[in-house]
């Protein structure tokens, strides 16, 4: 773990509840901004810093064997941090020919991991889709940034996405899950975000009563939950338009019209 008097000081009096690797990677983390950004505002960031450290230890223990290709880190700057942050790395990596590149510049758009769950009712035959404002599609000139989307959130640190899971649906929609099975795990973007979601579908029961306004009213959240049938929801996705529009939600409805048959 690095042990400067800067990694101290940002850490001071922080309640985290890490692993021993986690609490590496996040001072490792820290250690890299010293002379960059004051002990403040690395504390303001400290709980997002600390989601980033535990997505980047799920990654390692995740990724299995390193492959000979190598990449090497010649300078790293953050230009911006919020909630998310943009690094930009000066590099250079290994080519295919068994030559290394010259330095390349490259920026990433940083977050940490993420869950998506679809709750599927097999009885009633049953999806459950939520839908909010997002400024991806309004940035872009959408012009109904209202998505429809699957269940989706960050995995606090700490957390397991398979607990993310459960806690979003309570949050977004009123949920209680039962089982979950796994879709799949993927970069959605890995040319220019760091994020890597794990997306689930989720047995649950789905009344018309599951229809609903939701959300956390301190993340400024405005949730709208919407019941429809499976048949429906294939439909919708096939015919694109809001619901065809989300790439974790094309993915997982793939995956439910394949799998659907055997979930009880």
């Amino acid at each position: 773990m690095s042990d400067t008097g800067f990694v101290r000081a940002c850490l001071m009096g922080a309640d985290l509840r890490l692993a021993p690797n986690e609490a590496a990677a996040l001072a490792h983390d820290i250690a890299a901004l010293e002379g960059q950004v004051s002990v403040a505002q690395v504390q303001a960031r400290l709980n997002v810093m600390a989601v980033r450290a535990c997505a980047r230890v799920r990654a390692a223990q995740e990724s299995g064997a390193q492959t000979p290709m190598q990449v090497t880190l010649h300078a790293q700057r953050q230009a911006y941090a919020a909630f998310f942050a943009v690094e930009e790395y000066d590099l250079t990596h290994s080519r295919f020919d068994g030559t290394q590149s010259d330095v390349l510049r490259r920026a990433v758009f940083v977050s940490g991991d993420a869950v998506t769950v679809l709750p599927y009712d097999p009885i009633r035959r049953r999806v459950l889709l939520v839908q909010q404002f997002r400024t991806g599609p309004m940035a872009r000139g959408d012009q109904n940034p209202w998505q429809y989307e699957a269940i989706a959130g960050r995995i606090d640190a700490g957390e397991t996405p398979e607990a993310a899971a459960r806690r979003e649906a309570s949050e977004e929609a009123g949920l209680t899950l039962g089982a979950l099975h796994f879709v799949a795990g993927y970069y959605p973007s890995p040319g220019i975000l760091s994020e890597y979601l794990y997306s689930y579908v989720a047995i649950c029961d789905l009344p018309d009563s599951a229809n609903g306004t939701f959300g956390l009213a301190g993340e400024g959240e405005d949730i709208k939950a919407h019941v429809m049938d499976v048949g429906s929801f294939f439909a919708g996705i096939t015919a694109g338009g809001q619901q065809g529009g989300n790439a974790p939600l094309i993915l997982t409805a793939l995956w439910l019209l394949q799998n659907q048959h055997r979930l009880v």
